[in-house]
């Protein structure tokens, strides 16, 4: 029996509040979105991987490093959006969502997305989180908290500093950073884009939680690497620094 096909999608916006035009931003001699696309390409499972794009200059960027480029309407309200519009011309059963801005994504990661798709035909969105202790990231409204139950299925996203820890030392106390990587069977991504926003995605501005307060399960798995979304200079920085410290010592990207 053959495996179900996967393919990655990376939605590339030009237009960006904080960082304009980051998605083309030089990072050690490359524009970000080849990092990110050629860390991508290194995951096994991945057939292809192409790049969602809203303007010429992305496009033209990502077929002059030699990668895929599909242009698409520049009024999604949100990456998924984007991915949605792509998927519609192709027949892949698994879709990971690859974030534009996270130059040091994790091939071994997205592997491992897949892998669970294959295993078992329960979940219909995956998710990456990371366990962190940092109270300073912890109390940071740009770091998205994720609450699990048992099974590992998100109970909550926030960016408040959730769970509050009560009476916890510091050796005790961790939360889980979501870190913006999706995986979606196709035909579950296809339904969630159409279903309007709801009362909570509104009020955090997350649009994740559409799919909780559809009562629909999003499956978090945690990654030991921490991908980096660049959203300001001092980002671009720490990418920078990561990727230097990874040369001098003979290493690559997924070493960072």
């Amino acid at each position: 029996m053959n495996a179900m096909k996967a393919i990655g999608v990376i939605p590339a916006r030009l237009g960006s509040t904080r960082l304009p035009e980051k998605i083309l931003r030089t990072i050690a001699g490359k524009p970000m979105i080849q990092h990110v696309w050629e860390n991508a390409r290194k995951a096994r499972s991945l057939e292809d991987v192409i790049v969602a794009c809203d303007d010429e200059r992305i496009e033209r960027c990502v077929r002059g490093f030699g990668g895929m480029a599909v242009m698409t309407r520049r009024d999604h309200p949100n990456g998924t959006s984007r991915i949605a519009e792509v998927m519609r011309k192709f027949d892949h059963e698994i879709v990971i969502n690859i974030q534009g801005d996270q130059p040091l994504v994790d091939p071994k990661a997205l592997d491992e997305m897949v892998a669970l798709f294959r295993v078992s035909r329960a979940p219909e969105m995956l998710t990456l989180a990371l366990r962190m202790t940092d109270r300073a990231a912890f109390a940071n409204p740009n770091v998205v908290k994720i609450v699990c139950d048992e099974g590992g299925c998100a109970l909550y996203f926030t960016r408040s500093p959730v769970p509050y820890a009560q009476g916890q030392q510091d050796r005790e106390f961790s939360f889980l950073k979501h870190l913006g990587v999706y995986g979606y069977r196709r035909g579950f991504l296809l339904e969630f884009v159409a279903w309007k926003p709801g009362v909570l995605e509104m009020t955090e501005k997350l649009e994740q939680l559409r799919v909780l307060e559809r009562g629909r399960k999003i499956r978090v798995i945690e990654t030991d690497f921490d991908f980096i979304s660049v959203d300001t200079e001092e980002d671009l920085r720490e990418v920078e620094s990561r990727l230097a410290r990874a040369r001098s010592q003979g290493g690559s990207a997924e070493d960072v």
